[in-house]
């Protein structure tokens, strides 16, 4: 998945995220984001969804998701990271 697709599925994942951090502690929607962008599957399994129990569905997502969200070029990666700070 390239172009616009990718595009609309990180911000939908973003905004869920948010959404998230608006109804939770926004440690953890921090975390949740810099580790997406910047770390690996592990990192956040391991990491901010330590807590939850994931289901194979919802890994699966989270799997296509960060492959799309590593496939970015690396200076737009970069600006969402800044975006964070």
């Amino acid at each position: 998945m390239k172009g616009p697709a990718t595009m609309r599925l990180l911000f939908l994942s973003l905004a869920l995220c948010w959404s998230l951090g608006m109804a939770s502690d926004s440690e953890f929607f921090l975390e949740f984001l810099q580790t997406l962008l910047a770390g690996s599957l592990e990192d956040l399994y391991e990491g901010p969804l330590a807590p939850y129990n994931i289901n194979p569905d919802a890994k699966g997502a989270m799997s296509e998701l960060k492959s799309c969200i590593d496939n970015l070029a690396p200076m737009h990666k970069a600006e969402l990271v800044k975006l964070l700070v």
